[in-house]
């Protein structure tokens, strides 16, 4: 397999690279990404796609916000988590699909 030749990147680029990744080494975190890739949910959402605890969503999500990978829109009295932007997306199920290969 032959790979192309990528220029050197400046060392916080792939530092940057690594945070992103670490923030997605998660399988309950690329469990929301893949719900998220769909458009915005509230937490009860992805509880009920995912199948885990709500305080485990929540505290995953926290990871996810701090890495700004999710936004948060305020309704009413609950949250919509969306993802920033669909990069992020293309990653997480471009992975999905590998491993199931």
């Amino acid at each position: 397999m032959t790979t192309a030749s990528v220029p050197d990147e400046p060392i916080q680029d792939l530092h940057a690279a690594s945070e992103l990744l670490r923030a997605l080494a998660s399988p309950v975190r690329l469990g929301i990404v893949r719900e998220l890739s769909g458009g915005g949910k509230r937490v009860h959402e992805l509880v009920t796609a995912l199948g885990v605890s709500q305080p485990l969503v929540s505290q995953h999500l926290r990871v996810l916000r701090a890495s700004r990978i999710v936004t948060t829109r305020r309704e009413a009295r609950e949250i919509e988590y969306s993802l920033t932007d669909d990069h992020v997306a293309h990653i997480v199920l471009d992975a999905i699909r590998h491993a199931q290969e």
